[in-house]
């Protein structure tokens, strides 16, 4: 039994401009912009959520199965999840079209600017849940809107829990259809931001949403998260990093653990724990997928950061 994980494979393009954009963008001239940055440093990355949060549940031992259509450029992604060992099983490649592709340009002052392009993950609702066996536990991420809203439905059909994680893709939808995904989901996790988002859409409360899931998961970044549910609210205190490299890819880390702690029925106090310290480890390295560890180390770093043990 394993985890089915909807979302999106993209490449992440990192570009560097060694300034800060302040200097360059002329205020009463934006009306007629038309710039360009020169960025000596750029890297490409493996990303996406789907295959993000996959990459961090196999690090803690568990086969996850990603779902998601990708591009004819693929090939290089292919093989890196054949030699990771993730099943690729439901990860559909589509002819015509790019895999999602994002272009970050950051600035000396932390500023970005971003242009994303959805590619495949278009035509995500050409995947169905219902062709995964042997499915757990479910996970609706960032996807296509189609594709996100249909998964929602068909894991609701399959009688299958799934957590609903909008992320970046909650502006897509308005208040009637963030009600109906909180509805059909059996847990919610969003950070602080999208909270307010959440909230501001639907116009439910806290009360409003634990009376309808499991559990609302709200990330806070350094400052922990919270974990409610309807008879109670867990403060989860974040793990201190040794540094601070790159938060890129940190909110699908925790996911990863949330979803570890659930696989193995775990409580939530150790699950939001195992969280924390997922994204902790991960904003220690550049990219969303270049750290790693055994699960013996992890057990380690576990006691080390909350004094208890894991299990």
């Amino acid at each position: 039994m394993t985890a089915l994980i909807c979302g999106s494979v993209a490449y992440d393009n990192i570009m560097v401009f060694e300034d800060s954009f302040k200097n360059h963008i002329l205020p009463d001239k934006i009306h007629m912009l038309n710039v360009a940055f020169l960025v000596p440093r750029l890297r490409r990355e493996f990303g996406g959520c789907a295959t993000n949060i996959a990459y961090n549940l196999k690090l803690l031992g568990e086969e996850p199965l990603p779902m998601a259509t990708v591009g004819q450029d693929y090939e290089p992604y292919r093989k890196r999840l054949k030699e990771l060992g993730i099943k690729q099983t439901h990860i559909r490649q589509l002819d015509n079209t790019f895999t999602a592709q994002a272009f970050i340009t950051t600035d000396l002052s932390s500023n970005q600017i971003i242009a994303f392009h959805p590619g495949a993950m278009n035509f995500s609702e050409k995947n169905k849940v219902g062709d995964a066996k042997n499915v757990k536990i479910g996970m609706v991420s960032p996807d296509g809107r189609t594709g996100m809203i249909r998964h929602a439905q068909q894991f609701k059909k399959a009688k299958i829990p799934f957590i609903f994680d909008p992320g970046q893709g909650l502006p897509m939808f308005n208040g009637d259809d963030l009600r109906k995904f909180i509805e059909q989901a059996t847990w919610v996790t969003v950070n602080d931001y999208e909270w307010e988002l959440l909230k501001d859409r639907t116009g439910w409360t806290e009360k409003d949403i634990t009376s309808r899931v499991d559990a609302l998961i709200i990330t806070l970044g350094g400052k922990g998260s919270e974990i409610h549910t309807k008879e109670q609210s867990i403060t989860i205190p974040a793990a201190t990093p040794k540094s601070v490299q790159d938060p890129t890819g940190c909110g699908d880390a925790y996911r990863a653990g949330l979803l570890y702690g659930l696989l193995n029925k775990l409580d939530w106090e150790t699950t939001g724990r195992i969280a924390s310290l997922m994204g902790s480890i991960k904003i220690e390295h550049q990219g969303p997928q270049n750290h790693s560890f055994t699960i013996q180390q992890f057990k380690k770093r576990y006691k080390a950061a909350f004094g208890r043990k894991m299990l």
